[in-house]
Protein backbone atom coordinates (compact mmCIF):
# COMPACT_ATOMS: atom_id res chain seq x y z
CA UNK A 1 0.00 0.00 0.00
CA UNK A 2 1.19 3.50 -0.69
CA UNK A 3 1.72 5.96 2.13
CA UNK A 4 -1.00 8.25 0.80
CA UNK A 5 -3.59 5.43 0.93
CA UNK A 6 -2.53 4.50 4.45
CA UNK A 7 -2.75 8.15 5.58
CA UNK A 8 -6.26 8.51 4.09
CA UNK A 9 -7.39 5.30 5.83
CA UNK A 10 -6.08 6.61 9.15
CA UNK A 11 -7.96 9.91 8.77
CA UNK A 12 -11.10 8.06 7.70
CA UNK A 13 -10.89 5.83 10.76
CA UNK A 14 -10.42 8.86 13.06
CA UNK A 15 -13.43 10.62 11.53
CA UNK A 16 -15.62 7.54 12.03
CA UNK A 17 -14.33 7.14 15.60
CA UNK A 18 -15.10 10.78 16.49
CA UNK A 19 -18.56 10.55 14.88
CA UNK A 20 -19.28 7.55 17.10
CA UNK A 21 -18.06 9.43 20.21
CA UNK A 22 -20.29 12.44 19.40
CA UNK A 23 -23.29 10.15 18.82
CA UNK A 24 -22.79 8.53 22.25
CA UNK A 25 -22.43 11.93 23.95
CA UNK A 26 -25.57 13.23 22.21
CA UNK A 27 -27.56 10.15 23.28
CA UNK A 28 -26.42 10.54 26.90
CA UNK A 29 -27.23 14.27 26.90
CA UNK A 30 -30.71 13.60 25.51
CA UNK A 31 -31.39 10.95 28.15
CA UNK A 32 -30.14 13.13 31.01
CA UNK A 33 -31.57 16.50 30.01
CA UNK A 34 -34.36 15.67 27.55
CA UNK A 35 -34.83 16.96 24.04
CA UNK A 36 -34.83 20.66 23.32
CA UNK A 37 -38.24 22.20 22.87
CA UNK A 38 -38.80 23.59 19.40
CA UNK A 39 -40.04 27.13 19.12
CA UNK A 40 -43.25 27.54 17.18
CA UNK A 41 -43.63 30.29 14.58
CA UNK A 42 -45.41 33.37 15.97
CA UNK A 43 -48.60 32.83 13.97
CA UNK A 44 -49.00 29.21 15.17
CA UNK A 45 -48.15 30.10 18.79
CA UNK A 46 -50.81 32.85 18.92
CA UNK A 47 -53.42 30.45 17.49
CA UNK A 48 -52.46 27.71 19.94
CA UNK A 49 -53.09 29.98 22.93
CA UNK A 50 -56.83 29.47 22.63
CA UNK A 51 -57.80 25.80 22.83
CA UNK A 52 -59.66 24.70 19.71
CA UNK A 53 -60.89 28.15 18.59
CA UNK A 54 -62.99 26.88 15.66
CA UNK A 55 -64.54 23.90 17.44
CA UNK A 56 -65.52 25.94 20.49
CA UNK A 57 -67.77 28.26 18.48
CA UNK A 58 -69.60 25.35 16.81
CA UNK A 59 -70.24 23.34 20.01
CA UNK A 60 -73.07 24.05 22.40
CA UNK A 61 -72.21 24.87 26.03
CA UNK A 62 -72.62 22.21 28.72
CA UNK A 63 -76.22 21.67 29.84
CA UNK A 64 -77.18 21.06 33.47
CA UNK A 65 -79.67 18.23 34.00
CA UNK A 66 -81.27 17.47 37.36
CA UNK A 67 -80.78 13.95 38.66
CA UNK A 68 -82.52 12.38 41.63
CA UNK A 69 -80.06 11.07 44.20
CA UNK A 70 -81.03 9.48 47.52
CA UNK A 71 -79.99 11.50 50.54
CA UNK A 72 -80.42 10.27 54.10
CA UNK A 73 -81.46 12.66 56.83
CA UNK A 74 -79.08 13.20 59.74
CA UNK A 75 -81.42 12.13 62.46
CA UNK A 76 -83.21 9.12 61.07
CA UNK A 77 -83.35 6.18 58.77
CA UNK A 78 -85.72 7.53 56.09
CA UNK A 79 -84.24 8.47 52.77
CA UNK A 80 -85.53 11.53 50.97
CA UNK A 81 -84.86 12.48 47.38
CA UNK A 82 -82.81 15.56 46.56
CA UNK A 83 -81.99 16.99 43.18
CA UNK A 84 -78.33 17.09 42.36
CA UNK A 85 -77.22 18.90 39.19
CA UNK A 86 -74.26 17.95 37.12
CA UNK A 87 -73.14 19.16 33.70
CA UNK A 88 -73.13 17.02 30.59
CA UNK A 89 -70.51 17.96 28.01
CA UNK A 90 -71.48 18.12 24.30
CA UNK A 91 -69.63 14.84 23.70
CA UNK A 92 -72.14 13.10 26.01
CA UNK A 93 -69.83 12.66 29.04
CA UNK A 94 -70.62 14.02 32.44
CA UNK A 95 -68.08 16.13 34.31
CA UNK A 96 -68.66 13.90 37.35
CA UNK A 97 -66.84 11.05 35.52
CA UNK A 98 -63.55 12.90 35.04
CA UNK A 99 -60.50 11.77 37.02
CA UNK A 100 -59.35 14.16 39.76
CA UNK A 101 -56.51 12.24 41.41
CA UNK A 102 -53.56 10.00 40.61
CA UNK A 103 -52.92 7.00 42.87
CA UNK A 104 -49.65 5.05 42.76
CA UNK A 105 -50.53 1.36 42.98
CA UNK A 106 -47.06 -0.24 42.90
CA UNK A 107 -43.45 0.78 43.19
CA UNK A 108 -41.36 2.64 45.76
CA UNK A 109 -44.06 5.30 46.33
CA UNK A 110 -46.99 2.87 46.55
CA UNK A 111 -50.05 4.43 48.17
CA UNK A 112 -49.10 8.03 47.28
CA UNK A 113 -52.09 10.01 46.07
CA UNK A 114 -51.86 13.30 44.12
CA UNK A 115 -54.55 15.74 43.05
CA UNK A 116 -54.41 16.21 39.28
CA UNK A 117 -53.61 19.80 38.29
CA UNK A 118 -55.16 21.57 35.28
CA UNK A 119 -51.72 22.10 33.71
CA UNK A 120 -49.65 19.20 32.29
CA UNK A 121 -47.96 16.94 34.86
CA UNK A 122 -44.47 15.79 33.90
CA UNK A 123 -43.20 12.46 35.20
CA UNK A 124 -39.54 11.48 35.45
CA UNK A 125 -36.32 11.41 37.48
CA UNK A 126 -35.75 15.16 37.23
CA UNK A 127 -36.42 17.19 40.36
CA UNK A 128 -38.33 19.63 38.10
CA UNK A 129 -40.96 16.96 37.36
CA UNK A 130 -44.39 17.14 38.95
CA UNK A 131 -44.14 13.45 39.86
CA UNK A 132 -40.55 12.42 40.61
CA UNK A 133 -39.82 8.70 40.15
CA UNK A 134 -36.25 7.75 40.96
CA UNK A 135 -35.39 4.33 39.56
CA UNK A 136 -33.00 2.99 36.94
CA UNK A 137 -35.77 2.40 34.37
CA UNK A 138 -37.17 5.95 34.35
CA UNK A 139 -35.79 8.69 32.10
CA UNK A 140 -35.14 12.23 33.32
CA UNK A 141 -38.19 13.51 31.42
CA UNK A 142 -40.10 10.27 30.88
CA UNK A 143 -43.76 11.12 30.24
CA UNK A 144 -46.36 13.86 30.41
CA UNK A 145 -49.95 13.57 31.67
CA UNK A 146 -52.22 16.34 30.40
CA UNK A 147 -55.86 17.31 30.17
CA UNK A 148 -56.94 17.37 26.54
CA UNK A 149 -60.55 18.06 25.61
CA UNK A 150 -62.01 16.67 28.87
CA UNK A 151 -59.79 13.53 28.74
CA UNK A 152 -56.53 12.81 30.55
CA UNK A 153 -53.88 11.89 27.98
CA UNK A 154 -50.47 10.25 28.57
CA UNK A 155 -47.60 11.14 26.24
CA UNK A 156 -44.25 9.36 26.24
CA UNK A 157 -41.37 11.85 25.92
CA UNK A 158 -39.09 9.55 23.90
CA UNK A 159 -38.06 7.64 27.02
CA UNK A 160 -35.59 4.79 26.80
CA UNK A 161 -37.74 2.11 28.47
CA UNK A 162 -41.17 3.36 27.39
CA UNK A 163 -44.51 4.10 29.01
CA UNK A 164 -47.14 1.35 29.16
CA UNK A 165 -50.92 1.80 29.36
CA UNK A 166 -52.62 -1.44 30.45
CA UNK A 167 -49.59 -3.44 29.22
CA UNK A 168 -49.38 -1.74 25.80
CA UNK A 169 -46.51 0.62 24.97
CA UNK A 170 -47.61 4.21 24.36
CA UNK A 171 -46.15 5.71 21.17
CA UNK A 172 -48.64 8.55 20.61
CA UNK A 173 -50.56 10.70 23.09
CA UNK A 174 -53.21 8.26 24.35
CA UNK A 175 -56.32 8.84 26.51
CA UNK A 176 -56.10 7.22 29.95
CA UNK A 177 -59.39 5.66 31.16
CA UNK A 178 -60.19 5.75 34.87
CA UNK A 179 -58.78 2.79 36.89
CA UNK A 180 -56.48 1.68 34.05
CA UNK A 181 -52.87 0.95 35.09
CA UNK A 182 -50.06 3.06 33.64
CA UNK A 183 -46.51 1.73 34.15
CA UNK A 184 -43.39 3.90 34.08
CA UNK A 185 -40.23 2.06 35.07
CA UNK A 186 -41.05 0.02 38.18
CA UNK A 187 -43.93 2.32 39.21
CA UNK A 188 -47.59 1.83 38.27
CA UNK A 189 -50.39 4.33 38.83
CA UNK A 190 -54.07 4.79 38.03
CA UNK A 191 -56.32 7.79 37.56
CA UNK A 192 -59.33 7.85 39.84
CA UNK A 193 -62.31 10.10 40.62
Amino acid sequence: MSELTLLLLRFGFLIILWAFVFAVVYALRTDLFGQRARRLPADIASGAASAQPFVASAVAPPVAYPVAAPVTAKGGGSASTATEAFSVQPNGRSSIGMATRLVITSGPKEGLELSLPQEPLTIGRSSESGLVIRDDYTSTHHARLMLWSEDWVIQDLDSTNGTFLNGTRVTLPTPVPINTPVRIGTTSFELRR
